[in-house]
This record gives structure tokens, sequence and C-alpha cells, in this order.
């Protein structure tokens, strides 16, 4: 392996010599790689190519220290076919991927910062509210959560928080969207509204959405906060906006509103019966909303046009979740529902003691919602049968978040709670200085949450000081990486 390192010294100095002479072509470049992502979330697969290495050889391709692909050269040394799966326990910070020559011992690397993102109110547009590449956080070791930072607001926060590229945004009923640094809770900007900030922002393509009361949704520019467009709906909005194929969906007074992501034209409204809270949920193109009145709707996500809406007898102001096919929400009623995604046919309900606000997470057979009652529910997905309960000491409007065998919701006993998912035992417990009406998000081993307090909270395992949060302090050296001669090498 030494061979490697003295290899790459001769090949850059090759190569440099050829730029002086000023015959430097491709044969004689210095070893390179090209990623299709710079950042990435754990299982992602990250397709790489390759220039400058020998000819018709065969390349070994690393992340970290491991063997995890290989690509065979084409005469001119140059492969386009690769790819390697990130490991699902690759924690979160920044790694390297790096590819060497087997024959002539060329190598060349590439770091890729490991991430998960929660990019709007239901995680994804389906809305199911499950972070499955959490890696950090565990049932054994939440217990050990502590407050890594907190942040005040002006005023009470019912903004949920999306976490995107290392910022944490979030509305507050201050009239301002906030981006915090995601590690220290440093304010990098705010933009001001016209009123309120009840809606959870969206995140996509380097633009943060979000509606206010002051009956705009307004985009920002996730990196500085300047306003890139607004857009008039007939009233307040409460409903969180979700973002798919360039389109951001959002429900205002009695209406579904179609806006283009990059312009804010509007592209198509739909009405319902009455006013809308619910956040709409975008899958297989449909979008999926509740009402005001009793009905949950389904939309042609490009035209508007209804597909069906099945009424439930009482407002559905809790947010749709899509998995496998069904589509859950809770309602006014007291009820959570399984509705087919296709005719919106009711497959089945399940009762809770109280009016349902809280919007359902979906994860691994179970369907986790919170209720008036002061209860977390967790039914079987697919036919509503009681799994478990969890009390908590007041009301739960929080929406739950779902995360490695771990249930997060908060409640208006001030109070944010861990659970397990398989049996409802309270694993943690953090206190804030007011109800808790926000949802959290749990993000590279951190949970965030809002509460009626003003602050913004930030959680980390023993308050942030564990290793899992310090990165990869040492990278591998070419000396190190040992390759797998049992990988089949993708040609060219």
């Amino acid at each position: 392996m030494i061979r490697i390192a003295a290899k790459v010294g001769l090949v850059v100095a090759i190569a440099s010599m050829a730029n002086v002479l000023g015959y430097a072509g491709e044969a004689l470049a210095a070893p390179h790689i090209v990623l299709s992502s710079n950042a990435d979330h754990p299982q992602a697969e990250i397709k790489i190519k390759g220039r400058g290495f020998g000819a018709n050889e065969t390349v070994d391709i690393y992340f970290d220290k491991a063997d995890k692909a290989s690509a065979q050269t084409d005469g001119g040394g140059r492969f386009r076919k690769a790819s390697l799966k990130i490991p699902g326990n690759a924690l979160p910070g920044v790694h390297k991927i790096t590819a060497v020559g087997q024959r002539d011992g060329d190598a060349a690397k590439r770091s890729i910062t490991v991430r998960t993102d929660w990019l709007e109110h239901g995680f994804t547009t389906l809305g199911d509210r499950y972070n499955p590449y959490e890696n950090v956080l565990t049932k054994a070791n939440v217990s050990s959560l502590d407050t890594a930072w907190s942040a005040t607001t002006g005023n009470p926060i019912y903004s949920s928080p999306a976490v995107a590229n290392g910022v944490v945004y979030i509305g507050s009923e201050d009239s301002k969207l906030y981006a915090l640094d995601a590690a220290t809770g440093a304010t990098l900007w705010t933009a001001a509204t016209g009123n309120y900030v009840f809606s959870t922002p969206a995140v996509a393509n380097g633009v943060v959405y979000v509606g206010s009361f002051d009956e705009k949704l307004y985009a920002f520019d996730a990196g500085t906060g300047a306003t890139l467009w607004t857009a008039l709906t007939t009233n307040s909005i409460t409903s969180s906006p979700a973002v798919a194929n360039g389109v951001v969906y959002v429900g205002s007074d009695n209406k579904v509103y179609a806006f283009d992501a990059a312009t804010g034209a509007s592209l198509w409204t739909a009405a319902t019966g009455y006013g809308i809270g619910s956040s709409p949920a975008v899958a297989n193109g449909v979008v999926y909303i509740g009402s005001g009145d009793n009905s949950l709707y389904a939309y042609d996500a490009a035209t508007g046009t209804k597909l069906w809406n099945t009424s439930v007898g009482d407002g559905i102001d809790s947010s749709p979740a899509v998995a496998n096919g069904v589509v859950y929400a809770g309602s006014n009623n007291g009820k959570l529902y399984a509705f087919n995604a296709v005719t919106g046919a009711i497959l089945w309900s399940a009762t809770t003691g109280d009016v349902v606000y809280s919007s359902p997470a979906v994860a691994n057979g179970m369907v986790y919602v919170g209720s008036k009652d002061r209860k977390l529910y967790a039914f079987d997905a697919a036919s509503g049968a009681s799994r478990w309960t969890a009390t908590t000491g007041n009301s739960i409007i929080s929406s739950p978040a779902v995360a490695n065998g771990v249930v997060y919701v908060g409640s208006f006993d001030d109070k944010l709670y861990a659970f397990d998912a398989a049996t409802g035992a309270q694993l943690w417990t953090a206190t804030a200085g007011n109800g808790i009406y926000t949802s959290p998000a749990v993000v590279n081993g951190m949970v965030y949450s809002g509460s009626m307090d003003n602050n913004i909270y930030a959680y980390a395992l023993s308050g942030g000081s564990a290793g899992a949060y310090h990165g990869n302090t040492v990278q591998p050296s070419f000396a190190s990486l040992r390759p797998d001669r049992r990988l089949k090498a993708k040609q060219h």
C-alpha cells in the first residue's frame, strides 16, 4: 500500500510537468472522481465517475476504509458506471469516498457529507413523519438526551421545525420565520411576514416556503432569507405547505392552492365545503387534504381535478399521511381513519377518547397519533387494532415523529416525550416553560421542538458532547485501505 501513495505523488508530478510543457491530456491527468451528490442520507446510492486512472484496470471504491464497489476503466482510464450505497450505520458528518486502481495504484478522493433532512411538516410529501435513516438515537441511549441549545423568539411557537443542510427553519407568532444553525442555535437570519406564522416551513431546492396569517404564502431564499416571491390566498394560512415536482401545495380558507415553486404563479385552486387547517400530503400524483366540512379530499396534483372525497361525520384538521396505498387522518370526532388511497373507501377506523388534531405518523406497520384525551395511541396500520396507549399530563395536539424505534411527541403539559415505538414504554422526557403545540423533528441524532414559552429547543445525547456529533476527525490514509477482491467490477 506504500506503493499507492508513491504512485499518487508520481502521477501528480507527471501531470504538473505535462501542464508546464503544454501537452497535458486525459491520459496524463491526475486521477479524479465526481460524485452524483456531495451530501446524502445513509442508504442512499451514490453514482461515481472517474478519469485519469490506468487503461483497462479495475478500480476499487471505498467508503471510508471499507471497499464497497469496483469499476473497470476503458482504454482512456475512465469509468462512468460505478455506484455505492452509503452504509446505513454511517454517522452524520463528513466521510471520504476513495477510488484506487488495482494495477497502477492511482488514487483519488472526494468528501461526502452524510446527513438526514426533515424537509417539511410530514418529513416528506407523504406526510408519514418517519425518518428511516436516523442511526444515532436509539431506544437504548435516548434517555441520555439533554438540552444542546435553546433560542428565543418574540412570541409563542406553534409552527414546527424543518431541518435542511444544517439549518433549522421555524415560524413564530412574532410574525417571523427563523433560520438557526442546527448545531449551535445561532440565528442565521430572520424574515418578516405580515402576521403570525403558525405554518410549518417546507424546504426544497434552496427555497423555504411558509404560510402566514396575513393570507400569503412566502418563498424565501434558504441561505439568506431574501424574499423571492409571495402568493395571495383568501384567508389566513395555518396549513403547512408541501412541495412536489416543482409545485407548492397549501390550504387556506376552504381552498387548496397549487403554486409554481419557482415563480409563485397560481396553477390551480380547488374548493372544499369549509375552512382548511389540515396540511396536504402528496403521493403518486395525488394531493390529499382534510377539511372542516368533515371530508378527506383527493385531487389530481397536476390539474386540481377532484378524484374523490369521503365524509367521516366531523371536521378533519389532522393532516393526512400516506403509506402503502393507504391514507391515514384523524378527525374531530375522536377517531383515526384509514382510507384507500385510490378510491377513498374507509378501510377501518379506531377510536380515541377525544378530538384528534394530531397528525398520524406511520412506520413499520404501525400508526401513531395523539389525542386531546392526553394519550398517544399506537394502532396496527393494516387493521386498526390497538397496540398500546401512553398517557401524558395534558392534551396532545403535537404530531408524533418516529425514528429508529422511538416515537417523540409534545404535550400541553409542557413536556416533550420519547416512547418505545413497539411497546409504548416511556424512555425520556424534557420540560419546557409552557405547552408544546409544535411537532418535533428528529435529525442527525438531535431532536428539535418549539414551545409556547417562545423558545426553540434542541436536544442531543449528553447535550451534544457525545462522540457521534463530532464527525470523523481522522480520515483514512491510502495505505490503510484493503481491497475486497470479491466485488464485481462494472464496465466503464
